[in-house]
């Protein structure tokens, strides 16, 4: 009984994920197989971007000395066999995910496949940089991780309510790097803000009666009731003059979203970026 609880207690053995692409493709299938094991944590240890026999090498001793598993997904026939050969000659498992279905089509069509990685992701692009916008834009959203807004395509400022989030989601759907910082009374403002190309940043303003409307009416959806400093129509009204006032002293343009539809919104932000930033756009 002893023994079995102290099994119990050990970590399993880890899995590799080889990948000569960024392993997502063997990572997916990896953590699809453990949802039907929810109880166990298993460990994860991705290797992407093999190119080498050492890099093989490497691993195929790691996993060794782990008693762990090795899951591949190269597409480079050469360091596919070289790993299959390493790993049977240290007695360590290997899960090949892409040979067998490479080698059964390469028969039936009569081709050789590529052996290129990442050709899936260059092929799909467009969409891969639409995901990875739209978790920029949730990771960066209401002033979280100020420290990366460097890499922002677009930085959205304002005061609560007037719509940073959702136009930052819409403009993530179009494949952009959107943050978004709030303008709260008394709170500095990032300093990261003040040091990426005004040419990005964009105030959002809107008018004060308006404003006050949308903050009445999240009160009430949740089920909040009284007057308050949040509603307050002067209060209201030195919020949004302290953002017209931060986009004038730092000469940040200024876009009145007032009853304005978000896609035309967007449409405006990125006509402007792109006429100042051209192929550079969008950041790295």
């Amino acid at each position: 009984m002893a023994v079995a609880r102290k099994r119990k207690a050990e970590a399993p053995p880890p899995i590799y994920i080889v990948s000569g692409g960024s392993g997502a493709s063997g990572e997916q299938v990896v953590e699809s197989v453990l949802a039907q094991f929810p109880d166990v944590q298993v460990p994860i240890r991705k290797i992407a971007h093999v190119h080498h026999k050492t890099q093989i090498r490497d691993v195929v001793t790691r996993a060794s000395g782990a008693n762990a598993t090795i899951v591949h997904t190269l597409v480079d026939a050469r360091l596919r066999q070289y790993l299959i050969e390493a790993a049977r000659e240290k007695e360590v498992v290997a899960l090949d995910l892409m040979g067998p279905l490479l080698d059964r089509l390469g028969r039936i069509l009569g081709q050789e496949p590529k052996g290129q990685p990442g050709l899936y992701r260059h092929l799909r692009k467009g969409y891969f940089d639409r995901i990875a916008a739209i978790e920029f834009a949730l990771a960066h959203d209401d002033g979280k991780n100020p420290q990366d807004i460097p890499k922002a395509d677009v930085v959205l400022t304002g005061v609560s309510r007037s719509g940073k989030t959702p136009l930052s989601m819409y403009l993530g759907v179009l494949g952009w790097k959107v943050a978004n910082v709030p303008v709260i009374p008394d709170l500095p403002l990032p300093v990261e803000l003040l040091r990426i190309d005004r040419g990005r940043v964009f105030g959002l303003d809107i008018d004060q009666k308006r404003l006050v409307h949308h903050r009445r009416h999240r009160q009430q959806r949740r089920g909040l009731t009284g007057p308050g400093t949040y509603t307050d129509p002067k209060i209201v009204l030195d919020e949004v003059e302290t953002v017209r006032a931060l986009c004038r002293k730092h000469r940040f343009s200024m876009i009145d979203v007032t009853d304005k539809p978000i896609e035309t919104t967007a449409d405006e932000i990125i006509e402007a970026v792109t006429r100042r930033f051209g192929d550079g756009s969008r950041t790295e």
